[in-house]
């Protein structure tokens, strides 16, 4: 088996056009996977330099296999199943800012880097008034960017062309929102460094940078420890950064208030790549389908399946029952409050359930359900309360999927098999339901959790005209029937 290596392996070569902070599995799978693609496929033409954000990382397992790696794709999209193996060579180098500074900061002073790109976790966007202009680096990613920026300013003596397109790729919504104002910060707290520089520097930064909100979306396992001696087989190469990830994909980015979403396309073109990659001019309604479409069915999916005796999500969608349970949850409920066009929120929708049925990913029902009540409040509510107001009526679907958390969080013995029930929550949650379900009362149950402003900063029997009359009825029929039964009755 060869190692691999740009000598037992084809590299391309392209101008360093992009700095990525951040060389972790998604990064690779996701982003420099994108990336690679426009490189085959349209003019694009650039290779990215990894940054490590932190002073401990990966760049040296990366160097050592000069920057090459496979990735495997594995799911179903539009019902085909999909499990392929491509190695990925976008990547021209990885640096260590910590232990190569100059090579760092030398970076702004590349006339064709034009891109920033970041995942360094949702506490990687964070202002930290203890870092200084002066250290070598900064200990924050803004910090580390806006000296970066500083110094391509001087470089460049401000030319207006050698500003920079900045997409964040961290898991916080409006992330690009969140980062400008870090670095806008960072000039307030260094304008005495920056002397003479401060106002035109700042102005640079204003006018001539485009800092992008995104939404990123791909499930990556990472490192495949089961199937890796069959993957080098397959490939013949010893890779140690192996990644594997779901096959769909899905980049939203939201263009900078600065710039026109046509300047942002004719830049970074993986439209004509065929890629799910999205420029508009506004994230949110992307962030509520997301949130709402994949979030919110796995949150009440979990706990009828579960108490239904299923433990698999692939396995939920192919139930009888309990897949048109989801179909209704999904398609006639959650999708009828959305603001985007029909016909796209159904292909996302199909999308979601080609992923809830991935043959390749065995999701355990119950790592869905950790903290279910919070998970309800911000991804099922909203839902709730718009379906009413549209319809003129509350959603049975979603109502029901509450009533089999509640269920749920009784705790006792699965009926289908004697599994004990051990819900996982804050231990307000658990305590208020225990003490909840002690009554033996389903209405005191329900009108309980509904008051419980803990969890939903309101007191859901006023707010929600009729939920405690359906939460009960709803919750006496799982009790009387069990949960299967439960569900065909609803259905």
């Amino acid at each position: 088996m060869k190692e691999l290596n740009k000598r037992t392996a084809p590299k391309m070569v392209a101008p360093e056009r992009i700095i990525q902070f951040g060389e972790g599995n998604f990064l690779r799978a996701f982003v420099d996977w994108i990336i690679w693609n426009m490189d085959k496929k349209t003019d694009f033409n650039a290779s990215v330099v990894v940054v490590q954000p932190i002073d401990k990382g990966m760049v040296d397992w990366l160097n050592g296999q000069d920057c090459l790696y496979h990735l495997n794709l594995q799911g179903r999209v539009d019902g085909e199943v999909i499990n392929t193996i491509d190695r990925v060579d976008v990547i021209s180098r990885a640096l260590n800012p910590y232990t190569q500074n100059q090579a760092f900061m030398a970076l702004a002073d590349q006339p064709e880097i034009r891109f920033v790109i970041s995942n360094t976790t949702e506490a990687g966007i964070t202002f930290d008034d203890s870092c200084k202009l002066s250290d070598k680096p900064a200990t924050s990613y803004p910090g580390k960017l806006t000296q970066l920026l500083y110094r391509r300013f001087k470089t460049f003596n401000g030319c207006p062309s050698k500003g920079l397109i900045i997409m964040p790729c961290e898991l916080i919504f409006l992330n690009g929102h969140h980062l400008y104002e870090c670095i806008e910060k960072y000039i307030e707290l260094w304008k005495n460094d920056f002397g003479a520089d401060y106002a035109p520097f700042k102005e640079w930064f204003e006018k001539y940078n485009y800092v992008c909100a995104t939404l990123v979306d791909r499930i990556v396992p990472g490192f495949p420890r089961k199937d890796i001696d069959a993957i080098r087989e397959q490939i013949s190469y010893r890779d140690d950064l192996v990644v594997q990830a779901e096959a769909f994909h899905l980049w939203v980015i939201e263009k900078a208030k600065n710039m026109t979403v046509e300047q942002l396309k004719a830049e970074f073109p993986a439209d004509k790549a065929g890629l799910q990659v999205i420029i508009t001019d506004n994230e949110q309604p992307y962030h509520e389908r997301k949130v709402t479409l994949l979030n919110g069915p796995h949150t009440v999916l979990s706990p009828v399946a579960y108490l239904s005796g299923i433990d698999i999500v692939r396995d939920a969608c192919n139930d009888p029952v309990v897949g048109k349970y989801i179909h209704l949850v999904q398609f006639d409920e959650l999708m009828q409050t959305l603001n985007l066009p029909m016909d796209e929120l159904k292909k996302f929708a199909e999308d979601v359930l080609g992923r809830f049925n991935n043959p390749f990913v065995d999701h355990q029902v119950t790592s869905i359900m950790l903290n279910s009540f919070p998970k309800y409040e911000t991804r099922d509510l909203p839902g709730v309360k718009i379906y009413l107001e549209r319809k003129g009526e509350l959603p049975k679907g979603l109502v029901f999927g509450l009533a089999a958390i509640i269920t749920y969080y009784k705790g006792g013995k699965r009926a289908s098999d004697g599994a004990e029930i051990t819900p996982n929550d804050d231990p307000k949650i658990i305590e208020k339901l225990t003490e909840l379900w002690a009554t033996g009362d389903t209405q005191k149950v329900a009108e309980g959790v509904l008051a419980f402003d803990y969890v939903w900063k309101e007191d859901l029997n006023k707010t929600v005209p009729g939920l405690t009359e359906l939460v009960k009825k709803d919750l006496d029929l799982i009790q009387e029937k069990g949960m299967l039964e439960a569900v065909k009755t609803i259905l």
